[in-house]
């Protein structure tokens, strides 16, 4: 578990701020997938959560400056966050219990390898449209 003191990597990832229209459903969903990757939860406002792994955060918030209710992974923006999570073996048991948490798998036809063939990943999308890549060390 991460204390907030590791060493810094000059141009290392601090965090990462997504604004989404339904924190409750967000934090359901993305917290259950954060907390089984080892992040735990950091900040935790009216407003929003977020999850720390490292010196890194990852941070939910229904802002109310939010000018549209949906997320649209196809447009110009953020496509996808993607994890590293272990051995395919972690692939698979995060994808089966994934859709008691909001997640749906993409791709399913060409699950593990939709990536390539030298790729075993899964690819799951959120009831929000928010997209992430389960990557497996191989």
């Amino acid at each position: 578990m991460g204390t907030g003191r590791e060493a810094l990597t000059i141009g290392g990832l601090h965090h990462v701020e997504v604004w989404v229209p339904d924190l409750a459903a967000a934090s359901r969903s993305w917290g259950w997938l954060l907390g089984e990757l080892g992040w735990t939860l950091y900040q935790d406002w009216p407003a929003g959560r977020s999850w720390r792994l490292g010196a890194t955060y990852i941070v939910l918030e229904e802002s109310p400056a939010l000018t549209g209710r949906t997320h649209d992974r196809c447009a110009p923006g953020l496509n996808h966050l993607a994890f590293h999570v272990g051995p395919p073996a972690a692939v698979e048991r995060l994808v089966t219990a994934a859709g008691e948490y909001g997640w749906t798998l993409l791709f399913p036809d060409r699950h593990p390898h939709a990536g390539g063939p030298d790729s075993y990943a899964a690819y799951l999308t959120d009831g929000q449209g928010y997209e992430v890549e389960l990557v497996a060390q191989t």
